[in-house]
């Protein structure tokens, strides 16, 4: 599976609505810190809930790395809002309901049926350091992320 965007890309800008309805444009959570912003297919499915576990049991790892966790699927506000309280999950999840960030990051669909499982790493100048495509190897979205994260935060500004 390959993405549209790469590594050395610039990050879009994009502004989506979080699982509280509030809206977040991604161009404003870069600069202190570095985005993992994973994409995830369906809110509550067994895979989908693996992963999103796997990045709420890692969350604190990330912090003290210095990221911030952002997750993003096309299934509406209300059902990741029951999925983030089911499984507490302590990070933003993101509403693509119109596949604005899909298209702008190039994440399509596996077999043209299943959306693709990708984990972007963005370092704090907004630029795509890292990129991630595996559907059944969750533990590589959190363990590649998390050293390409240390990496990051121990270059120089």
């Amino acid at each position: 599976m390959k993405t549209k965007l790469q590594v050395g890309d610039k990050a879009p800008d994009i502004t989506l609505n979080d699982h509280h309805g509030s809206p977040v444009r991604l161009a404003d959570r870069i600069g202190e810190r570095v985005l993992v912003v994973y994409f995830y297919p369906k809110d509550h499915s067994p895979g989908c809930t693996m992963e999103a576990c796997a990045f709420r049991d890692s969350y604190e790892r990330f912090q003290e790395a210095g990221a911030d966790v952002i997750g993003i699927s096309s299934g509406s506000g209300e059902s990741q809002a029951s999925f983030a309280r089911r499984n507490r999950l302590p990070y933003t999840l993101l509403s693509d309901r119109g596949d604005v960030a899909h298209k702008a990051f190039g994440v399509g669909k596996v077999l043209g049926i299943f959306r693709d499982r990708v984990t972007f790493v963005i370092d704090r100048q907004g630029t795509i350091r890292y990129v991630f495509a595996s559907q059944i190897n969750i533990e590589g979205h959190i363990s590649e992320a998390l050293k390409i994260v240390r990496d990051l935060m121990s270059e120089p500004s």
